[in-house]
């Protein structure tokens, strides 16, 4: 019975390996593994790969501090099985020096294809189905100030408080981005404010 411990073989178990920190669905094991739903099932048993959602796999990193879990990217890019999407979390906003404070424990993600909230490896993300967003290297002050105004509701502290200090440090954006950032991405409300801010006279530099 001893000899049952080890049901994955020594094979199987360097494939199992080589895919290190990876994302996989069944469908993607398909074409190599002959039976790729018995292989996957011992595989599972024997802790060499876990699941990470319903349909969804991943072989941990093997780190001096234990198993890790693939990065934030690589399973969101799986389950959507798109790398069209952003993810941030809102406490990138105390950045702008807006007022904002708050240390949120939630990461959010803009996409074309999901829409609630998802757990993938133990971590949870709210999916925000979006017509339009950027890609994280496009992503300057002037949008964090549109993205934030456009999630002004959401956020923990008094809105009011945040458009004050909005009013008061407007100037300090650059015109030309903030004018693209907010014809791209947005809403309507926000962009009904930003006119409502600017026909104000006493924006002024911090």
């Amino acid at each position: 019975m001893l000899h049952r411990k080890n049901t994955v073989d020594a094979p199987l178990d360097r494939r199992w390996k080589q895919l290190a920190g990876k994302v996989f669905r069944r469908k993607d094991l398909a074409d190599t593994l002959p039976s790729v739903d018995r292989e996957l099932w011992l595989a599972v048993k024997a802790g060499i790969i876990h699941k990470a959602a319903r349909g969804l796999y991943y072989v941990p990193r093997r780190t001096p501090f234990g198993d890790a879990p693939p990065s934030e990217e690589a399973l969101v890019e799986k389950f959507l099985d798109d790398h069209h999407f952003l993810i941030f979390n809102p406490s990138c906003y105390n950045a702008l020096e807006l007022g904002t404070t708050q240390l949120y424990n939630k990461t959010v993600v803009y996409n074309h294809k999901r829409h609630g909230k998802f757990v993938l490896a133990g971590f949870e993300f709210d999916f925000r189905d979006k017509p339009r967003f950027p890609s994280r290297k496009q992503v300057n002050r002037e949008y964090l100030l549109v993205d934030m105004l456009n999630n002004l509701s959401d956020l923990a502290e008094d809105p009011e408080a945040v458009l004050s200090n909005v009013r008061r440090k407007l100037n300090n954006f650059d015109a030309g981005r903030l004018e693209k950032m907010l014809a791209d991405y947005g809403s309507a409300k926000t962009r009904r404010l930003f006119r409502q801010l600017r026909s104000e006279p006493h924006s002024e530099h911090s």
